[in-house]
């Protein structure tokens, strides 16, 4: 990476204090250097305290700002939906058409009929979809879906274990364990806090065994582990359920604990030990599904077992798949039955959202009994972008967890992430709560980063109407009929919260003037407002004020003044945070925010829901696409799809520096590209019946035979036939998800072959 043309040392240099604010994981410091104006150079965080430093993705973030594929002026479609064909037009011309047609659809169809498609692309409290669900809120309300697919299959599981999404150990206290187990967490790649990988380092300096569970050799195997454990994809519940075998079977469990803490176990014993089904879920069993040698799975149960505290992190790539909370929650009982739960070393793995004020931490009804009763302010409350008229007073879903306060927004008025192109095309008609007409897209590059592209484009092209903020023009952006150009976190001002409840923020100074003619989210919803005659007082005021008004209930920020000068505001901690050490000190006036008080190694608010594949306590399923699935013959190689190292999510984009890091290609095992004639560097096409990408191949021996990784991220890019030749993993994913919420992004089979006239297409 080259600055060679920055003035360091230039007395007319100011420096502004801001921050990166992607959905990488992390929440980092970065110095903008301006000379005339323009950003010449970016540094990070260099305090001897808590370090928040940038990655390579924050540091090359200068090239986002300053690309040539910047979008600088309200567009227009004047082609067929999707082609990519636009003309200028002005911010007024784009505002007076975006408001009719919202007044329109309102006026015919309702405001069910508006759906909200919505991400994670902007990561500040006030910008991206904050400003938009403010305006919808106050026209009447929108469709929106439920459900994250990064982590719904983890937050499912942790709300029926534990009732909260709050678990875990701070990083720090990874330096206080003797045992740190990573399945399928990739920190090396992927931040997870920005002092993970430093935590991990002094963790294995101090001699600390970490154990890597992947079918991928990571970064973080590479960097960290002692030991690296392969397994195939989409069976890790197999190998914990086995390990639970093993430490019951040997009378290793911690029986006080499971006794005090957790209902269930008995039931969870039935299953694991065989007398439910009549198999005996033992090491061998594990092997035939795993590919992982039985011995290497009962030593590392008894050495889990034996060795306390111990660190079990269950990480979120296994829960992208079609049975993912049935992993995340074999996971979170694991770590029960062994005690790891409230104490220093352990951890209770789960969600992992590590830190928070305490204000946030008690629950409601602990406030009651330390507060007395909570008093229902008459006044009207502040508007919130969560506060939706169209789900105001619906019934819950059939099957969600509407008895736990803390998940998921379980009204029946939304629809699963990964089924809104069906709510698209099948409305009512198929069973659906909405007909949808329009779509309000909004820090989201949706078509390219959710499953089933080919179907998403059929649905995007049935829609009435298409809006979109947008910075490039996107496989997205594309589809809109009016697109907003928004600009970066670089020319607004915005406050950003830890990605994972760590102690600090970071505030956003704007660095530079917006670039061309691009606005703020906040600005477009503000013009947009007038002209849909809403008065919403949040929205009317400037954009300082709103960001002291939302910080405002943080009570663990001091001073907002400082952290707006410094950049950041690092809490100090009297220790690091131990989720429910609370609860384990004095469960009797600390109780587990569950329907029983304990941790639910048998849920009954599961069991009442009665849903096949949605059972009680954890178990490995099997499903349609799975490696023992009659697919397979046809498509015998499971693909996975996880996060990479240059991107984040289809973010940074078009950034040469980051480009050079990894070349975007199809990882393949040695043994499976001799069996197809495949060599390193050939154009392959991987496919199966949702369709086709083409892509270089990478033979190696980091990944395990019969699996296919390509690193998701990349833009879709259909050719004249229809063949992906940007290489977007989710052409050939699966749109459909578990009854807990998982979304299947690592269960898809495929087949890959060479791709016909590779020179050609070389060219």
């Amino acid at each position: 990476m080259s600055d060679k043309n920055s003035h360091f040392n230039s007395e007319d240099v100011k420096i502004i204090n801001t921050g990166c604010c992607h959905d990488c994981g992390g929440r980092c410091v970065l110095r903008a250097h301006i000379k005339d104006g323009k950003i010449i150079r970016f540094e990070t965080d260099n305090s001897e305290e808590t370090t928040l430093r940038a990655c390579m993705r924050g540091r090359a973030y200068r090239q986002r700002v300053y690309s040539e594929h910047r979008l600088k002026y309200p567009l227009r479609r004047i082609g067929e939906r999707g082609e990519g064909k636009f003309e200028q037009i002005s911010w007024d011309e784009a505002f007076d058409v975006v408001a009719s047609k919202l007044i329109e659809i309102k006026e015919n169809y309702g405001n069910s009929s508006i759906l909200l498609m919505a991400g994670s692309g902007n990561q500040g409290m006030l910008h991206g979809v904050v400003p938009v669900g403010l305006m919808l809120n106050q026209f009447g309300g929108y469709t929106r879906f439920w459900g994250a697919p990064s982590y719904e299959g983890a937050l499912f599981a942790s709300m029926a274990t534990y009732g909260t999404i709050k678990t875990g150990n701070a990083r720090e206290d990874f330096l206080n364990t003797k045992l740190i187990i990573m399945v399928g967490w990739n920190p090396a790649n992927l931040i997870w806090d920005p002092e993970t990988r430093v935590i991990l380092a002094k963790a294995r300096e101090k001699g600390i065994r970490i154990v890597a569970i992947d079918p991928i050799f990571t970064d973080s195997a590479a960097i960290f582990a002692d030991q690296w454990i392969p397994i195939r994809p989409g069976t890790d519940a197999a190998m914990l359920i086995a390990m639970a075998y093993v430490i019951i079977t040997e009378n290793l469990q911690d029986q006080a604990f499971i006794d005090k803490y957790t209902i269930g176990f008995d039931k969870y014993k039935e299953y694991v030990l065989g007398h439910e089904d009549g198999i005996p879920k033992t090491p061998e069993w594990a092997e035939k599904i795993t590919k992982v040698p039985a011995k290497v799975i009962a030593n590392l149960a008894l050495e889990y077992a034996n060795t306390k505290p111990a660190a079990l992190v269950v990480g979120w790539g296994p829960a992208r798949t079609a049975m993912g909370e049935q992993y995340s929650r074999a996971g979170n009982v694991l770590t029960a039955i062994t005690g790891n739960i409230g104490i220093k070393g352990g951890y209770a793995s789960g969600f992992m959202r590590a830190y928070s004020s305490r204000e946030t931490i008690m629950t409601r009804e602990r406030k009651k009994k330390k507060e007395g009763p909570i008093v229902e302010k008459k006044e009207k409350p502040k508007p919130r972008a969560q506060d939706n008229p169209v789900d105001t007073g619906a019934p819950p879903r059939k099957y969600s967890l509407y008895k736990l306060r803390g998940g998921t927004n379980p009204a029946s008025t939304r629809v699963h992430i990964n089924d809104l192109y069906n709510l698209i095309l099948e409305g009512r008609d198929g069973g659906y709560p909405a007909d949808i007409k329009m779509a309000y897209v909004i820090a989201t590059n949706r078509l390219n980063q959710y499953c089933n592209i080919n179907k998403g484009v059929e649905a995007l092209k049935s829609l009435d109407f298409i809006v979109v903020h947008e910075q490039f023009m996107t496989p997205t952006a594309k589809f809109a009929d009016i697109v907003f150009p928004v600009n970066t976190f670089m020319e607004r001002n915005d406050v950003a919260v830890p990605w994972l409840g760590s102690p600090y923020y970071i505030y956003l100074n704007k660095a530079i003037d917006s670039l061309y003619d691009t606005k703020s989210d906040l600005e477009i919803c503000q013009e947009l407002s007038k002209r849909l005659g809403i008065k919403a007082d949040l929205l009317s005021l400037p954009e300082d004020q709103i960001l002291r008004l939302l910080t405002a209930p943080r009570r663990d920020i001091k001073s907002y003044n400082k952290m707006k000068k410094d950049g950041y505001y690092k809490v100090k901690v009297a220790e690091p945070f131990i989720a429910f050490r609370e609860q384990i000190k004095d469960l009797e006036n600390n109780p587990f925010p569950t329907l029983s008080g304990k941790i639910e190694i048998y849920c009954e608010h599961m069991a009442e829901l009665n849903h096949p594949l949605m059972p009680p306590i954890p178990k490995y399923l099997s499903h349609d696409e799975h490696y023992d699935s009659p697919k397979a013959k046809k498509y015998p190689l499971q693909f996975l799809s996880p996060h990479n190292k240059r991107r984040t999510h289809s973010s940074l984009h078009h950034m040469p520096w980051l480009e050079e890091i990894e070349p975007h290609a199809v990882w393949i095992n040695t043994v499976d590209a001799l069996e197809r004639g495949i060599k390193n560097g050939d154009l392959v096409d991987v496919y199966n019946d949702r369709g086709r990408i083409r892509i270089p191949a990478k033979v190696t021996e980091r990944i395990i035979p019969g699996v296919v990784c390509v690193y998701q991220g990349a833009w879709y890019s259909p050719d004249k036939d229809g063949v992906d030749i940007g290489g977007c993993a989710n052409t050939l994913t699966n749109d459909g998800y578990s009854p807990g919420g998982a979304c299947p992004m690592n269960s898809a089979l495929v087949q890959i072959e060479l791709s016909p006239n590779p020179l050609k297409e070389n060219s």
